[in-house]
């Protein structure tokens, strides 16, 4: 290894832009949070409010509600961490859970989009097939097997620093250690590949298969096309599509072309300060829009329970005609009061 690359890596700062990021991180991750908590609790709320028989997509996506608020409750450490300039000021421990958290948060979301896609596939192309895998007790079965595969999967992280201590700050999950290891760059591969590469796969065939069959549908007798529940399960994936490849792609598109070019790299030649720099900056911004699926993952549950909307409206007008029933009350007390 060049002696004169090794000092210069070593003095080398990958922090650009600090002052605007103390300002525009922590007001977009104020606002994740702030629709993130309102959104997926409004969804917990009717959920259990109404005490509703839950099907196989609404367990679904109730879980997906649940993994996301449990991420929001991390938010407000990762505002403070950048509002002092990406000083981690909790320790140790608590960086280790936050990343935990968010990892977790991150392929939990993407297992049950998975789920909830295959689910509508199942209920639309073979409706008559394999309807046990669709039964509430195997669903529930089946995310508590995602919830155990996803906890098992990140649990490495709580015995690891993510902490790295630098110019009297402490960075947390900065990703500063990813040439420590000649084999990590096959694993982060392997994991982009079977954690975003095999759902996103099936998601798109999943879509594919129920447009085919809504066109073969329409072809072979026109009054079908006009039953809405083909072409709403159709929108449900569609959302959830976009949803995956705007929150989820760039994220790990950036990682893989990384450990790709790491492969080829020749084994001595380090990681230059501009090439540092660039992926820092990237992962800044990448992670940021993975992190936006925690506010979208309420829509999805607007599209795929036709209920929801009118219990939410019903809410909403509940809560106001209390407010204008405490306002009359306050009303005629002040004036029988004078």
């Amino acid at each position: 290894m060049d002696p004169n690359a090794s000092a210069v890596n070593q003095n080398c700062s990958v922090y650009e832009h600090t002052e605007t990021a103390r300002v525009l991180f922590p007001l977009f991750y104020i606002l994740v949070f702030l629709f993130s908590v309102s959104g997926n609790s409004l969804v917990l709320y009717v959920a259990w409010h109404k005490q509703q028989k839950f099907n196989s997509t609404s367990l679904y996506l109730v879980n997906l509600a649940l993994s996301d608020a449990l991420f929001a409750l991390a938010l407000p450490g990762r505002i403070a961490y950048y509002v002092r300039g990406f000083d981690w000021p909790f320790g140790d421990v608590a960086c280790r859970l936050t990343a935990m958290v968010f990892y977790a948060n991150t392929y939990a979301s993407i297992a049950f989009m998975t789920c909830v896609s295959l689910d509508r596939y199942l209920a639309m192309v073979h409706p008559h097939r394999l309807r046990c895998a669709r039964e509430p007790r195997v669903v529930r079965g089946v995310c508590a097997l995602a919830w155990t595969l996803v906890l098992l999967a990140n649990a490495p992280l709580l015995f690891r620093s993510t902490l790295d201590e630098a110019g009297g700050k402490r960075a947390c999950m900065e990703y500063f250690s990813l040439e420590g290891s000649p084999a990590l760059p096959r694993l982060l591969l392997l994991a982009c590949t079977v954690s975003y590469g095999v759902p996103l796969a099936l998601i798109l065939g999943c879509y594919t298969s129920i447009r085919c069959k809504l066109s073969r549908a329409a072809r072979q007798n026109p009054v079908t096309d006009r039953s809405g529940r083909g072409h709403r399960a159709n929108g449900i994936i569609l959302v959830i599509l976009a949803a995956f490849v705007g929150c989820f792609s760039p994220y790990h598109i950036a990682v893989a072309q990384f450990a790709a070019r790491q492969l080829l790299r020749p084994p001595l030649r380090p990681l230059s300060c501009h090439e540092k720099k660039a992926f820092k900056m990237a992962l800044q911004v990448t992670v940021s829009l993975m992190n936006l699926n925690c506010c979208l993952d309420p829509v999805i549950y607007f599209f795929a329970i036709k209920t929801y909307k009118k219990r939410v409206v019903r809410l909403l007008r509940g809560c106001q005609l209390a407010s204008g029933l405490s306002s009359s009350a306050t009303a005629e007390h002040s004036s029988s009061n004078t």
